[in-house]
């Protein structure tokens, strides 16, 4: 008998608005046959936390907050920008939206405020809090989709050692048992596949 199917994780960098190609991913993401939440990057709106902090000095906690904040903007860009989107702030949110066939951009701070299993610093970006989200999604598999080449077989540990992930993200990953892959830019066909498979367990 066919296990049921597996819901998705899919970060889109935010950096993805920067370089043209956030209109093509969110399309491609739109027509995914599997449950899929996306996670947004920070991209610009945190690049400005970061230059705020270096000119203000506050507090890594309150800049990994603001980060946050610079999602969820990142959020209604998204929403913006594809129709087949809305925003979600809670597990029962997205559980509503995919039920009624939507596909849900998840607000992270009401539900990752005082979670002590990530550190609330510049080491936990979007990249790790998508794991989180697969993670008390009850073990959902995850997307990354990122402006930089991804190399064939690279492990997360590889990725986070090249700046390419967050130093948090493989170790979410390997506590949560997650199955992830990444995709650069040329790997657009190769994500079209992946947001069609079922991922039946």
């Amino acid at each position: 008998m066919a296990g049921r199917e597996t819901p998705l994780v899919v970060k889109v960098g935010g950096s993805l608005a920067d370089t043209g190609r956030l209109a093509e991913v969110l399309e491609i993401v739109s027509r995914a046959t599997r449950p899929v939440t996306v996670v947004p990057g920070g991209g610009r709106f945190a690049d400005r936390v970061r230059e705020l902090q270096r000119s203000a000095g506050f507090a890594d906690d309150i800049a990994h907050r603001m980060a946050m904040l610079a999602m969820h903007e990142m959020a209604e860009e998204i929403v913006a920008e594809n129709a087949a989107f809305v925003t979600a702030d809670s597990l029962e949110a997205i559980e509503s939206a995919l039920a009624s066939g939507g596909k849900p951009v998840w607000l992270p701070m009401p539900m990752m405020e005082g979670d002590v299993s990530v550190p609330a610093d510049w080491n936990t970006t979007s990249d790790a809090l998508a794991a989180r989200l697969a993670e008390l999604l009850g073990g959902a598999d995850v997307a990354l989709i990122k402006s930089a080449a991804i190399s064939p077989g690279a492990t997360a540990e590889f990725l986070a050692g090249n700046g390419i992930v967050d130093p948090v993200f493989p170790m979410i990953v390997k506590r949560a048992r997650l199955a992830w892959r990444a995709f650069g830019p040329g790997d657009e066909a190769a994500l079209e596949a992946f947001l069609a498979a079922s991922g039946d367990r």
